[in-house]
């Protein structure tokens, strides 16, 4: 037998040792408010992929690409330079008033997260509208990031906008 086919078949061998699983869970939250507006008024404020202003987190949005499948924005978080958050957009449906999206790129220390995706959506309830945010991600591969801080990350940002929207809206 050649080396190099010696070589080959020890690569081949040693090489699923060599790859590390990805054992982290796949976590999800999903949280929802209703609100004393009609859903296109509100939709007419959250539905613009290209501008997150009304989250009180977000600073400023950059984008490219307005409402078409692969838009990308991205968001610049508390003040001018501060961090910042890359996303695109997966789905748009304004008649059914809902996108989803992903984040691109995002330091663990401002969100500790990896494989988020996520869609908010607007509809009728009562005399009013629901908004639903509900996403999915893993826990970033961060040192001492556990699925708790990836949850409550997420939980955090979520409930602030929509808490946000109850403030302006009533509910």
């Amino acid at each position: 037998m050649n080396v190099a086919r010696i070589l080959a078949v020890t690569a081949l061998a040693v090489a699923p040792s060599l790859v590390q699983a990805d054992d982290r869970a796949e976590l999800s939250v999903p949280l929802s408010v209703e609100v004393a507006a009609a859903p296109a008024e509100i939709w007419a404020l959250i539905g613009d992929f290209q501008d997150l202003g009304w989250h009180p987190a977000v600073f400023s949005t950059d984008g490219d690409g307005g409402n078409d499948s692969g838009a990308t924005r991205l968001l610049t978080l508390m003040k001018e330079g501060g961090p910042t958050i890359a996303e695109e957009l997966t789905a748009y449906d304004g008649a059914a008033m809902s996108y989803s999206y992903i984040i691109t790129e995002v330091a663990p220390e401002v969100l500790p997260v990896d494989a988020y995706s996520a869609t908010i959506a607007v509809s009728a309830a009562g005399n009013g509208a629901r908004i639903d945010w509900q996403g999915s991600f893993k826990r970033a591969m961060a040192e001492g990031v556990t699925d708790e801080a990836a949850t409550g990350a997420i939980t955090g940002v979520y409930q602030a906008g929509l808490d946000a929207l109850v403030a302006g809206f009533g509910q």
